[in-house]
């Protein structure tokens, strides 16, 4: 029984609402590159798999088979994805709608549980196999636990006899879809489920790169751990005010009202220019005149967004994701405090990545003092995307 009799089941149809992301929690990026591609790429490396069904809402169907599409290269592997439900189970429900009937063990997954090795999979699938049970991966409870009523605590429960539960959960494809069509109410997990329908349940060691991404903090301390390299960069700008007093002042991709603008080959937009430099330079890939340089005319005038989209594009080809850049004006013109948040928030839009902007004078010294022009300093911090799910040996390196 042990020739493509894998089905595995992944639910991407969260909204996400408690990451406030807005987009589905599974479309959401993690070093570059959404949940879901995350969770597939372990899948993909899992022996017998014979089929793979995702359930995401109905607005990311296209999305999600072109993902799955590129990742999953074996022609023998049946995909399918299908609209998810209003709750976890009712999506579980529609991908069992499609299971293939040569599928004996039903693995379901939580694309929240983007980093889950490989090895769990089949884990959890030669568990179901040897003992015809419906099985969970599990992690120890490092926290001591206490049962409290109110704001009381009433004791202190043994954690030892305590597991965290994960996914994905493991079933004889059998039993979850008569399970399933007897449900007469919503649980938590599948274990819960069957549990409820009368089968016993067993354990297996699970693994801690199995946590779930809920909150803006999980997305963070996963990017911390997942992230691979970081590397850090610098860029610096300057630019003389124009003469032309009809020219428009642009920093940070938005126009600056009011104010006079500034001379260069493009809009001379020193933020966005010594941004585009701070990235770069984490990356090794030079800086923005050997890139995008005065000699091509396609640039002539270019906003800056051109360039940071520029600039990004490159990192994507060379693998790296930004993390995060900070921007400091320096110049006695503009005030900074009134654009400070359009800044911000224009150029995190375009990056993709928080963004902080500052600015500071020279006390009166240099051309800077004079008010004869503009200088931007920026750092840029940048990960290495690059994905070690497919064996706990990967993920170790």
């Amino acid at each position: 029984m042990t020739n493509r009799d894998i089905a595995v089941v992944v639910v991407a149809a969260g909204r996400g609402e408690r990451l406030g992301a807005s987009k589905p929690k599974a479309f959401v990026d993690l070093v570059g590159k959404p949940l879901l591609s995350h969770a597939i790429e372990s899948i993909a490396a899992l022996p017998h798999l014979a089929q793979l069904i995702i359930a995401v809402p109905a607005s990311h169907l296209i999305e999600a088979n072109d993902v799955a599409n590129e990742l999953v290269v074996d022609g023998d592997v049946q995909l399918d994805i299908v609209v998810g439900g209003q709750t976890r189970q009712a999506s579980i429900s529609n991908a069992l709608a499609v299971l293939s009937p040569g599928a004996g063990v039903v693995l379901v997954h939580d694309a929240a549980r983007a980093m889950t090795p490989t090895s769990v999979f089949s884990r959890v699938a030669n568990s179901v196999r040897e003992t015809g049970l419906s099985t969970v991966p599990v992690i120890k409870i490092a926290d001591t636990i206490k049962r409290i009523d109110g704001d009381l605590v009433r004791e202190t429960i043994d954690r030892n006899i305590l597991r965290a539960a994960q996914t994905p959960q493991g079933f004889v494809a059998a039993d979850l879809v008569r399970a399933y069509a007897e449900a007469k109410a919503e649980y938590t997990d599948d274990a819960a489920l069957m549990q409820a329908a009368g089968l016993e349940v067993r354990a297996v060691e699970g693994h801690d790169q199995a946590f779930k991404v809920t909150t803006p903090e999980d997305l963070a301390a996963a990017e911390m751990r997942f992230g691979g390299h970081y590397r850090s960069g610098i860029g610096t700008d300057v630019h003389r005010f124009s003469q032309n007093s009809d020219k428009p002042l642009y920093l940070g991709t938005i126009v600056w009202p009011g104010e006079r603008g500034l001379d260069g080959h493009s809009d001379g937009d020193a933020v966005s220019h010594a941004i585009v430099d701070a990235m770069l330079s984490a990356a090794g890939l030079g800086d923005i005149g050997s890139n995008f340089g005065v000699d091509r005319p396609e640039f002539a005038g270019a906003n800056g967004k051109v360039f940071i989209e520029g600039a990004l594009e490159l990192l994507r080809e060379a693998g790296f994701a930004v993390q995060n850049v900070a921007v400091q004006i320096i110049g006695n013109r503009p005030k900074v405090a009134p654009n400070r948040l359009v800044v911000e928030q224009a150029l995190t839009a375009i990056i993709g990545a928080p963004v902080a902007l500052s600015a500071t004078t020279t006390d009166g010294l240099g051309f800077l003092g004079n008010t004869e022009g503009v200088a931007a300093v920026a750092t840029a911090l940048i990960a290495e995307s690059r994905a070690f799910r497919a064996s706990d040996d990967r993920l170790a390196k």
